[in-house]
């Protein structure tokens, strides 16, 4: 920790969950299991399947809302898998769905990486009090990532209270496929290496403007899919297809609580994780404003870059980023344009800090080299920590920096307020380093952030400790401008 610094930690953690379980689809990939399974319950007899139905009822109601119409959305799907004419009793139809659902502990593994921004809702609070949303980082069975939510109050004392956890987790209720850009859609696949030949003359006979029902079919109307046998036509075509799902509307019912919102990985281009969701408040010129939050794709294999937009946490636009900006992890919005540009810090080469700027928020290709790793406990690589925060005296950017032994710590460095491509400030030490008992986790000898934010004279860094725990510590703002200005570049 820094020498002339007092980070005080918060008494407050955030523990990981076990029973914080969501529903999922359980589809076995073999046809004829599908059909077994299936006609195994069509073979019950309707007071047979109803009895079966109300213990499932009993022992798994009081951990999801609406189970039945989750089980009636997976009958749905499985339902032309039944090959007799029967009329079914709705209890039989449940049941099957029931058959094709399973749980899925999303915090098992993992609860860490927290943002924080204000909330949209700031009523019924004492006097120099704030309501926060945090964002964190879930991880499961499979390393599979998702996004949560808590809602905490800072009082006048800068004292953290928890709002009201609720016992439920769901996942969206509705998912939308937008309107796709054919230009966009084009540049896109060349930056992921996409056969260009091959994608070219598929999305021909596309217009300008696309939804993914078009797509499928101007496709398979040039070629056979189910019989393809070209492995790059195949590899094209699969890759369309899910970048093309990649971009999606994630809706929740008005009536669930911010702490039930799960948005979960929802197409195969980020089946492995959602990951380090960065949100900022962006404030536009025009006075509006909008939550944003860039983070990582990965299905395993690939990452994608993309920016989730929302302005009051029920529906969320996930799109996909574009340009040679958008290459790596780690990439952070500005609260504001700045001399009428958007500005990033970005990671582009998985080792040094840049900043982008674009006249287009979706649009990231002007780079320029902003810092590289200086210090020995930056040494292996340096990333941001959440968005640059706003102050009179400059930029204040989190950094994380890591060292001997994969150590992570925490650090700073000031920007110029007008001119953010110019470090004029940095910390000689890390801000946060583990502690002893922070040590030991899923990553051992780990602390980050993926956001900060300022009440009352106090920086409040919510952070995660060795990919398990999260906790939040604070410093004063005036005492870190003075230290960071101390050393400027």
């Amino acid at each position: 920790m820094h020498n002339n610094l007092n980070v005080t930690r918060k008494p407050i953690l955030f523990h990981q969950d076990y029973k914080r379980v969501i529903t999922r689809f359980h589809f076995p990939h073999d046809i004829i299991r599908i059909s077994n399974i299936i006609n195994r319950v069509l073979s019950l007899s309707d007071n047979r399947a109803k009895q079966i139905l109300e213990q499932v009822m009993i022992n798994f109601s009081h951990r999801h809302k609406h189970l039945d119409i989750i089980f009636n959305k997976h009958f749905n799907k499985v339902k032309k898998y039944i090959t007799q004419k029967i009329i079914l009793s709705q209890e039989k139809k449940n049941l099957i769905g029931a058959y094709f659902t399973n749980e899925y502990s999303i915090q098992s593994a993992a609860f860490f990486n927290p943002s924080i921004v204000s909330h949209m809702d700031q009523s019924n609070l004492d006097k120099n009090s704030i309501r926060l949303i945090m964002s964190f980082r879930s991880t499961g069975e499979g390393h599979i990532s998702s996004i949560e939510f808590r809602s905490i109050i800072v009082n006048h004392k800068n004292e953290i209270s928890l709002e009201t956890i609720s016992s439920f987790a769901q996942t969206a209720d509705s998912i939308e496929i937008p309107i796709y850009d054919k230009h966009t859609f084009r540049l896109k696949l060349k930056e992921i290496q996409i056969d260009r030949n091959i994608s070219n003359d598929l999305l021909e006979d596309l217009p300008s403007q696309f939804d993914f029902k078009q797509l499928k079919r101007t496709i398979s109307n040039k070629l056979d899919i189910e019989t393809l046998t070209d492995s790059t036509q195949q590899q094209t075509i699969n890759q369309i297809f899910l970048l093309a799902k990649a971009n999606l509307t994630l809706k929740f019912n008005s009536d669930t609580h911010l702490t039930e919102r799960v948005i979960f990985p929802f197409s195969d281009r980020n089946s492995n994780g959602i990951e380090d969701a960065r949100f900022v408040l962006f404030n536009d010129e025009n006075g509006t404003s909008t939550y944003y939050a860039t983070y990582t794709a990965y299905n395993g294999k690939d990452i994608l870059t993309q920016l989730l937009e929302t302005n009051d946490f029920l529906t969320f636009k996930m799109v996909t980023l574009i340009g040679n900006a958008v290459k790596n992890k780690g990439m952070a919005l500005f609260p504001r344009k700045i001399n009428g540009k958007y500005m990033m810090i970005a990671r582009i080469d998985g080792e040094n800090l840049y900043i982008v700027e674009s006249d287009n928020i979706y649009f990231w290709n002007d780079a320029k080299p902003l810092i590289e790793p200086h210090y020995s406990w930056e040494f292996v690589q340096i990333g941001n920590c959440g968005s640059p925060i706003e102050t009179e005296k400059g930029w204040i950017l989190l950094t994380h920096g890591v060292g001997p032994m994969r150590h992570y710590c925490i650090g700073a460095i000031l920007l110029d307020l007008n001119d953010p491509s110019q470090v004029i400030g940095s910390l000689h030490e890390p801000l946060l380093c583990p502690k002893e008992e922070e040590r030991e986790g899923y990553v051992p000898n780990v602390v980050y952030t993926c956001g900060a934010i300022i009440h009352n004279g106090e920086l409040i860094i919510p952070f995660g400790m060795s990919d398990t725990t999260s906790g939040i510590a604070s410093v004063s703002v005036n005492n870190l401008l003075n230290n960071l200005l101390k050393n400027k570049k």
